[in-house]
Order: structure tokens, then C-alpha cells, then sequence
């Protein structure tokens, strides 16, 4: 048995598979990936929305002082039309 020509058929088998593997790679289809100008505005909107306050403080500051000054007023007028038509919306 002669060691010389197992290297080199061992060379010949390595150099056709490194450019097998070039050729494949070459070929292959690329893949990509296009967002819509809608899903782009989506991802703006919810990065204006996180990004938001949980608090609106310029809204709750003056009721909280109101309330605490004991100057808040509901009118129970106004109450109870909210609260019939919450009650319709549920039925």
C-alpha cells in the first residue's frame, strides 16, 4: 500500500469540497425581509406610545386639588346618563 496516493486523493477530496460548498453558497437564494410604510407607522406609534406617560399629571393635578379642596361637583345628571348608557352597552 503506498501512503503518497492516500494523501493525495485525501487533497484532491478536500479542494473539490471547499469549492462544492463555494458553488452552493453562491447559488443559494438570499432572503428579504420589506416592512410596509404601514407597519413602519405602527412601530412609530408604539414607540410615542411607550414612551408616553402612564400619568397624565396636567389632568388629574387640578381634580386631585379640587377634591382635596372640596370644591369637585358631579352633576348627577350627567352621572346617571353615563351610567345608563355604560348599562345599555353591556346588554
Amino acid at each position: 500500500m503506498r501512503i503518497e496516493a492516500y494523501t493525495q486523493v485525501q487533497q484532491a477530496y478536500n479542494s473539490s469540497r471547499i469549492q462544492r460548498g463555494q458553488n452552493v453558497a453562491r447559488k443559494g437564494p438570499v432572503d428579504q425581509v420589506q416592512i410596509s410604510s404601514a407597519g413602519m407607522d405602527m412601530q412609530v406609534a408604539k414607540a410615542s406610545v411607550k414612551a408616553a406617560p402612564d400619568i397624565r399629571y396636567d389632568k388629574v393635578e387640578p381634580l386631585k386639588k379640587a377634591i382635596n379642596a372640596g370644591t369637585y361637583e358631579v352633576s348627577n345628571e350627567s352621572f346617571a346618563d353615563k351610567l345608563l348608557k355604560k348599562y345599555e352597552e353591556l346588554m
